[in-house]
């Protein structure tokens, strides 16, 4: 039996090639791995050793040759096949153990210049481990040095199964196919946003209970790119401090959660529900922020997450701490703050801070329809930089103008139709995801009660009808803010003059479905 191994990964390497050598196996290797196997007293020779033919072009070309690839791809139960073998002096190869150049590590360092990518593209070792995962029935292919001792223990004990054969054949092709897209990624034009055709490298992080339901299966992957230095970023990259594993919603939750801290900066505190921010305010105090955020409702808060966007402080954790939470996120936490919440066995903490936001504004989104994918680039529009067009008689006010800005940033996480309710820099009340504006408007005046007299509100997309804002300035409301563009965009101006409210048109829109 004979087996190449040629690794960029060396964990592991050693002890699997005298594993390999104790059963017999002759062992040919390349290189680094080479060296490195010798260097451990197994007994290794070279691939040129087995081609009869020198390395050239600087290593570029090593494992093209058919005394590799005839040994890897002939099938041992054609008789033609071993024939020509054996007319040729080519002996069989029964294990390929590969994995690639650090693509991704190498091109996201500073300074790497096209030539370096390009000498950091392997050839040879893709090749050999298609050929290999080609003819698996009959060839071992391994990529993964997670593998090697349960290869090990198999072989010891007689025969590898073909289903095992075949799992590896497919982490071999998964490999190969996350490598060729890191090299898509690379060569593609910034401005090509949307090609023709479009791979996606995920990497597992793990299994969660189950999906949406519980009758659901569902896992965690993150996304592997070259466009943010081959860090995992958002969400997925969260360090968990504290609590039992979270679960599909969780995630789902605390990404809102976390995407909206962020738009603000000042210090934060952001509820989320069912991924729409039933709280919401900002204070030079966190713990106060916090308190204000939660009194947006109080009642649909249980069981939500909080995420704020600084370190949190041991009294907004004292604060935090009174009612019941899924996730607390933020960017650090005071020994303090853990001392008090760590007490609490269910509640996961996490810890994210805005480096982790790398990809958010340029990443593109995926949703899947049947059939295929919707992509789209993300809704990071600097709402700080629209310039707001007054249309009523009555400009808004300096504290109104100051709270429509505020209220703007935040229906932008609200689902359509989204209504939010606002005044002094904390969210009243909302509606979210209703087929109609109206009646978002009914229930988020009807969540801020008698506090939404002297408020303002935002409305993710144009009011349709003037019924909105007459609902609105029966509720107390004094000032909208909303795009604009309806054909009866004069009506609904001439609705605010005649009630006395302020009204400006930011000429963007922010649904989110």
């Amino acid at each position: 039996m004979r087996a190449i191994i040629s690794v960029s990964d060396k964990t592991g390497v050693v002890d699997f090639a005298r594993g390999l050598a104790e059963l017999g196996f002759e062992l040919h290797s390349t290189g680094g791995t080479h060296k490195a196997i010798a260097e451990a007293g197994v007994a290794v020779a070279s691939v040129s050793k087995l081609t009869g033919f020198p390395e050239i072009l600087d290593g570029r070309v090593k494992t093209l040759h058919p005394a590799v690839h005839g040994g890897i791809l002939a099938r041992r139960d054609r008789p033609s096949h071993l024939e020509e073998l054996a007319k040729s002096g080519i002996g069989a190869i029964d294990l390929v153990a590969v994995n690639l150049y650090p693509f991704v590590q190498t091109v996201t360092k500073p300074g790497v210049t096209l030539e370096d990518a390009l000498e950091n593209i392997d050839i040879g070792g893709p090749t050999m481990i298609r050929a290999a995962a080609k003819n698996f029935p009959h060839v071992l292919v391994i990529v993964d040095p997670a593998d090697y001792g349960s290869l090990l223990d198999l072989l010891r004990a007689g025969d590898v199964p073909l289903e095992e054969r075949q799992r590896l054949a497919l982490k071999a092709f998964q490999h190969v196919a996350s490598y060729d897209t890191a090299i898509a990624q690379y060569l593609r034009a910034e401005e090509e946003t949307f090609p023709q055709q479009l791979t996606i490298p995920l990497r597992k992080l793990f299994d969660v209970r189950y999906g949406e339901n519980p009758h659901q299966r569902a896992a965690v992957y993150r996304e592997e790119s070259v466009r943010w230095g081959g860090r995992t970023w958002g969400i997925a990259s969260a360090e968990q401090l504290h609590g039992k594993q979270l679960s599909y919603n969780n995630f789902l939750d605390a990404d809102a959660a976390w995407r909206a801290s962020l738009d603000f900066p000042e210090p934060t505190a952001v509820v989320v529900k069912h991924t729409n921010p039933c709280g919401l305010a900002c204070h030079s105090d966190l713990a106060e922020a916090y308190r204000r955020a939660l009194s947006g409702d109080p009642v649909s808060a249980y069981g939500g997450i909080v995420a704020v966007n600084r370190e949190l402080t041991g009294e907004a954790a004292e604060e935090i701490g009174k009612t019941f939470y899924e996730i607390v996120i933020a960017p650090a936490f005071s020994e303090e703050a853990l001392t008090t919440l760590q007490k609490k066995k269910n509640l996961r903490l996490l810890q994210l801070d805005e480096r982790a936001a790398v990809g958010c504004a340029t990443a593109l989104e995926y949703r899947r329809v049947s059939g295929g994918f919707l992509a789209q680039e993300p809704d990071a529009y600097l709402d700080d930089a629209i310039e707001l067009k007054v249309v009523t008689k009555r400009a808004p006010t300096e504290d109104e103008l100051a709270d429509l800005r505020f209220a703007w940033k935040i229906v932008k996480h609200v689902k359509s139709n989204a209504i939010v309710v606002v005044k002094d820099r904390t969210l009243l009340g909302m509606g979210a995801g209703q087929p109609n504006r109206v009646t978002s408007v009914h229930l988020a005046l009807r969540r801020a009660e008698e506090r939404a007299s002297g408020a303002v509100l935002a409305s993710d997309a144009f009011f349709p009808f003037p019924d909105g804002v007459e609902l609105a300035s029966d509720g107390g409301v004094t000032a909208v803010i909303q795009p604009g563009g309806s054909i009866r965009d004069q009506e609904v101006i001439e609705a605010a003059d005649a009630r006395g409210m302020a009204m400006v048109f930011t000429g963007i829109r922010h649904f989110r479905h």
